[in-house]
Formats: structure tokens, sequence, C-alpha cells
């Protein structure tokens, strides 16, 4: 689905990304790990086409992903970001409408009605009560939730998270990412998502990549990369790595150093 190769990127001659290579495949959960610095949320631009790389290359299906049209690559891939939102005088619906502006004429216009669409996203994103209201009067949760239904409503075959938790209190946190991983498994959307817990990441994703310093460290499954020695040294503090209950994937127990 998306291959990148030997990718590279310096901003003033400082190397923030250096022989990145990996692929996602189709319908995959991928998630990108490392310290704040690291390059994640630059490499994820990257993906979603915002910067060009120095050198090396992204493929999206097969073909250059800065081959793609604007609008052509905004039907294929959607991006939720940390700050996604418009202005705050917005109603919750038309917030949800603007996702569907690669499908839209230079009028807005829309062949198809797409009321149905949008009811269906405001039901599975539990947005019923809330789809009149303007973003002022939404929670952080509740914001969050609509960011991620304007971009689930362009029907993306990707989909790209930056820290998608972040600021969200763990019950959000945890009802967000249910709701990624639901829609991801009913779909088989492909997610690649930069996070900053390595507990969600070890529960949510098939194969994570570590970056450190702009380096690759390591790609694979959870139980392959959440290890003790490896995190101490990438994130410079020695983690106790216990088996989750439940889930039987690593589970990362911090230590005072007091």
């Amino acid at each position: 689905m998306i291959n990148v190769r030997s990718l590279q990127k310096s901003y003033q001659d400082t190397p923030v990304l250096h022989g990145i290579d990996f692929c996602v495949d189709k319908g995959e959960f991928f998630g990108i790990i490392g310290p704040n610095g690291s390059g994640k949320s630059t490499l994820l631009k990257m993906i979603s086409g915002v910067i060009k790389a120095d050198a090396g290359a992204i493929l999206l299906q097969e073909k250059k992903l800065h081959s793609y049209p604007r609008k052509e690559l905004a039907k294929i891939l959607a991006v939720l970001e940390q700050e996604g939102l418009p202005p705050v005088g917005f109603r919750v619906r038309e917030v949800l409408e603007m996702g569907r502006f690669p499908y839209q004429n230079w009028l807005g216009e829309e062949k198809q009605d797409v009321a149905s669409l949008i009811d269906e996203i405001v039901q599975m994103l539990g947005l019923e009560h809330l789809e009149e209201r303007t973003l002022d009067q939404l929670s952080g949760g509740e914001k969050q939730r609509v960011a991620l239904g304007k971009a689930l409503i362009q029907r993306p075959q990707v989909l790209l998270l930056d820290e998608p938790t972040t600021y969200l209190d763990i019950g959000y946190q945890i009802q967000l990412m249910d709701i990624v991983r639901k829609w991801q498994k009913t779909t088989q959307v492909t997610v690649i998502a930069v996070l900053h817990d390595l507990n969600l990441a070890s529960i949510y994703c098939d194969r994570i990549l570590m970056l450190h310093k702009g380096k690759q460290i390591s790609v694979g499954a959870p139980k392959d990369i959440l290890q003790s020695d490896r995190i101490e040294a990438v994130y410079g503090t020695k983690p106790i790595v216990m088996e989750h209950p439940v889930h039987h994937l690593p589970q990362i127990i911090l230590q005072s150093q007091v």
C-alpha cells in the first residue's frame, strides 16, 4: 500500500530524517513512536504529501506520492492533525461537510446526496446531540471526535493520525482509539499513527516503527519492539515491561530513579 524508500530530510543542513525504509500493508494499523524531536511528525507530513523529501521516495499504490493531483490524493488519504479544525464559529455538521471537499466542484457542490453519509458518521461517533453546536461549545474530547469524523467522511483508503490522543483524558483516549480500530477492521482502511503513549501503541498497532534522532531503530510487532533495553537506549529511562493480562501484549511500567 505504502512503500517508503531511503527517505532523507534536513532543515538548514540539520538532518531530521535519515535512511528511513519501511512498507505498510493494506488494512494494517501501523504505529510510529519515538521521543520528542525524533522526526515522527515530520515523517507523517511527508507521507501526507505536505513536505517533500530531500532524497528517497514514497510510493502510494506503487505510484510516487507527489505524482497524484491534490484532489485525487485527498480521495485516497486523509489526515487527523493535532490542530485540524477550522475556526470555532462553525457548527459540527458544517465541519463534517468540509471533509467532502475532494468530491466537490469549484462551487462546493457534489453530485451525490451526502446527508446519509454524514448521518452515518454522526451516529458512529456519537455526535447526534452535538451536530448543531459550534466548536467553541465542545470539550476537547468532543472536538477530537469531530476532527476524526471530518477525516472519515472523506472515505479514505489511508488514514494518518498525528498524536490523536494528545490532551485527552484516558477515557477519551480509549474511546477514540477504539472507534478508529473498529472502523479500520470493518473497512480495511490502512492506518498510520504517530503515538506518544507506548502502551496505546502496543495495544492498537499491528506493527511499530521506532525512531530516534531521525534514524530508524527498528520495525516490527509490539512484542519485538517494546523491550526494556531498547526503550532505555531510546528514551533514556529503564522501564519494567510486563504482559497485559487481557491483551497479552507488552505494557510499560515506569519506575522512579530516586
